[in-house]
């Protein structure tokens, strides 16, 4: 075991009103599975964690923790907080190594998960351990969604997510691969085909677009695009990057790596404005990015990108915002363009269901617990909330999930499938 694991856990104060929860989104039991890793209760702290947050392993790599559990870690107040996420990763990691899952028996009903993002593989989770029989239908060739197409690998292994798809297979879960649902295959058909329910969690794989001249040219290219393969791509080697959140640096980042040497990232708002966790811009820095504060995207052209000087303003609620200033532009050489800046919903599904209402934002229409518009289908995750956090997908799908099973079981009370008696939940 690592010697920082094992020291960073004995500074835990082990508070009877652990802050630490408190901040987390899912309000993890870190100071409990702290508890049990020094008492050398390892598989408890992790079914302790996996049971909390069957993405436990994801998060620990990912989540903003600066933000969260050790952003309210009392000890940060006057000194460092413990290092949560290193303990948590090391926790998770051994537990999804140990964890032998039982099968779902597959008794309770037959359930359809449409995407196998952080939304969906929860869902799968918590169904395939209540015995239902999912199904997770993919679009691409491999499943994780985000976590597989959108994540780089240096934040996130591959071989994370391949371990945690690895346990679902072995709680019987069927995934299908290359089958996008809304084209061939329809929520009707599902339907058709004696699916109880089916869950809506496709994210956001729309880029947006600047809607400035120059965008349809051969040298530019959408991060999310951009991110699912960048070996695909030969950007050369002065590339610019448009956007200031997490995905811009991601895509900083994974260009340096594939060999630009000159990565420029251009943003509308000044440093303070900017939606990127510090930690990630600062790891861009490190990288060898440079940033630029304050520019707006006016055109781009075969040379690189003409850019204004930007305004920064606060509008009606407060929020700042960046207008371009005239007779300000200037000509910036790029050999690639790539475009950071946020990403909506697909409206595949949507457009080929009836009875499914969707906002003016083009994300899906739900209750508090997932409910649609049509009845049996459930939606959640990024399709519905825009771009969030791993763990926001989580705390919200764990609800969601329960609400699918909970219709469920009111449908076999009422006569319309066999009322589930007996299984590991029953």
């Amino acid at each position: 075991m690592e010697k920082h694991i094992i020291e960073d856990a004995k500074r835990c104060l082990q508070c009877k009103t652990p802050k630490c929860s408190k901040g987390c989104p899912i309000h993890t039991p870190i100071n409990e599975a702290i508890g049990l890793l020094l008492a050398g209760k390892l598989p408890e702290a992790g079914r302790l964690l996996f049971d909390n947050n069957p993405l436990s392993l994801v998060c620990s790599h990912i989540c903003p923790q600066e933000n969260q559990c050790e952003g309210h870690c009392v000890l940060g107040r006057n000194g460092s907080p413990v290092f949560i996420s290193a303990i948590e990763k090391y926790i998770s990691d051994f537990y999804v190594n140990y964890y032998k899952p039982e099968k779902s028996a597959k008794t309770a009903g037959k359930v359809a998960i449409i995407g196998s993002g952080p939304a969906g593989l929860t869902i799968a989770f918590v169904l395939a351990r209540k015995d239902y029989d999912v199904t997770v239908y993919e679009g691409n060739d491999q499943p994780g969604g985000i976590l597989r197409y959108g994540i780089p690998e240096f934040r996130l292994p591959k071989t994370v997510v391949d371990r945690l798809v690895g346990v679902l297979k072995n709680m019987g879960v069927k995934i299908r691969p290359n089958t996008a649902i809304g084209t061939n295959l329809t929520v009707d058909d599902l339907f058709r085909d004696g699916f109880s329910a089916i869950f809506l969690g496709t994210g956001v794989w729309r880029p947006r677009k600047l809607d400035i001249k120059g965008e349809s040219f051969g040298h530019v290219h959408f991060a999310i695009e951009y991110l699912k393969n960048p070996e695909a791509y030969n950007l050369g080697e002065r590339l610019i990057v448009i956007g200031a959140g997490n995905t811009a640096m991601d895509v900083a980042r994974t260009a340096i790596r594939h060999g630009c040497h000159d990565v420029l990232i251009v943003c509308k708002t000044d440093e303070t404005g900017i939606s990127a966790r510090e930690h990630e811009l600062q790891y861009a820095k490190i990288d060898g990015a440079k940033l630029e504060f304050c520019k707006s995207a006016v055109e781009i052209t075969d040379e690189g990108v003409i850019f204004a000087d930007s305004e920064i303003f606060a509008d009606k609620d407060g929020r700042k915002k960046a207008r371009a200033i005239s007779g300000t532009e200037k000509l910036i050489p790029a050999d690639s363009v790539i475009i950071a800046v946020s990403q909506g919903p697909r409206s595949v599904i949507v457009s080929s269901t009836k009875g499914i209402d969707i906002k003016e934002s083009g994300l899906v229409a739900v209750d508090e617990y997932g409910h649609t518009s049509r009845i049996g289908v459930f939606a959640g995750g990024d399709v519905v909330t825009g771009a969030k956090t791993v763990v926001e997908a989580v705390v919200a799908s764990r609800k969601v999930a329960d609400a699918i099973d909970e219709y469920i079981v009111r449908l076999g009370r009422d006569g319309i499938f066999p009322v589930r008696t007996n299984g590991k939940n029953g």
